[in-house]
């Protein structure tokens, strides 16, 4: 290989590197009564994340219309806690809400990974 191909290649490979992570992934969801109405959500997400330019940025809880219950944003990679918990507390479900899908966003795919739907416990 001649220096000038493998310097392309060497660039190339440090150009794809975030987009090799792949989509980020809930894998485990625990969803637990929090007050009338109110939930908290612990759920594990794993991605490999790459630093900042390609890590999970965020996950939702989602109601089975498609309405966002709530949001938990993540503000920096877990490169080596794989996978990784994070909790949500206050989250308003309607009462006539049995089960909430979860979703990970990861910030060069966004949404697109395994996500994972729970039923929710009597409260």
């Amino acid at each position: 290989m001649t220096r000038t191909a493998y310097v392309v290649f060497i660039l190339g490979l440090a150009t794809a590197a975030p987009a090799l992570a792949g989509e980020a992934d809930v894998v485990a969801v625990d969803a637990v009564p929090s007050g009338t109405g109110t939930w908290t959500f612990h759920v594990a997400v794993r991605h490999d994340d790459a630093g900042w330019d390609h890590y999970a940025d965020s996950w939702q809880v989602i109601g089975p219309d498609g309405t966002v219950l709530g949001t938990r944003k993540l503000l920096h990679p877990h490169d080596t806690e794989q996978p990784f918990t994070r909790s949500l507390s206050g989250v308003a479900v309607p009462a006539d809400v049995t089960e909430v899908t979860v979703r990970a966003h990861d910030s060069v795919h966004g949404y697109g990974g395994a996500e994972m739907t729970v039923k929710l416990p009597d409260d």
